[in-house]
């Protein structure tokens, strides 16, 4: 699996980013995010996403390098049904350092966050969708996994799943993305971290 499948969609492309072999680098443009209304009351779609189609059901990981300076840089992976039907993973700027962050959107977004503990400019992110239910998992070293997020998700014939990247109080966050791997679901035991 590559990031330069040529079925992967770009929802807002960057007006900076290359890819090679299986590396996308990402340079954020100006006030960029996805979020729905809640507490701040406004609608932004503006992130970046590059979007592999996948069947009902799937289990996609991949490798997020960035240096996250600025409150909200925000780098990760986005599962999307449409405009009012996503989630959005990885690490995000909040209160001075470095968050586990995602934000579940089913018409109105949620957000929930955690310390990370690890290095955050160098982290691997992984997300599973099946039978209605999200899972997502955040590693350190692409090999252990714990659990960031067990949550209901829409059901769907089919997604959108890919690198996201935002920055809503500024532009120029630079990322690279990698390891992209896209599987049936891997359906593991709940606390099974491999």
């Amino acid at each position: 699996m590559t990031l330069l499948r040529s079925d992967g969609v770009w929802l807002n492309e960057p007006k900076r980013w290359t890819a090679e072999d299986d590396r996308l680098q990402v340079v954020t443009d100006k006030g960029t995010d996805f979020w729905r209304e809640t507490h701040y009351g406004f609608y932004r779609d503006s992130g970046h996403f590059l979007g592999f189609p996948t069947g009902e059901a799937f289990t996609a990981s991949l490798r997020v390098q960035g240096d996250f300076q600025t409150l909200y840089d925000q780098a990760g992976i986005m599962v999307r049904i449409d405009a009012r039907h996503w989630v959005k993973a990885g690490i995000e700027l909040s209160d001075g350092r470095a968050m586990l962050a995602s934000v579940l959107t089913d018409g109105r977004s949620d957000w929930a966050t955690a310390p990370y503990e690890h290095d955050a400019g160098d982290f691997w992110v992984r997300a599973t969708v099946a039978d209605g239910v999200l899972r997502l998992q955040v590693s350190a070293d692409g090999k252990t996994w714990p659990l960031m997020r067990l949550a209901p998700f829409p059901a769907a014939s089919s997604y959108l799943v890919g690198p996201m990247a935002c920055t809503p109080e500024r532009a120029g966050l630079e990322v690279v993305f990698s390891n992209f791997r896209l599987t049936p679901p891997l359906g593991k035991d709940l606390h099974d971290m491999s």
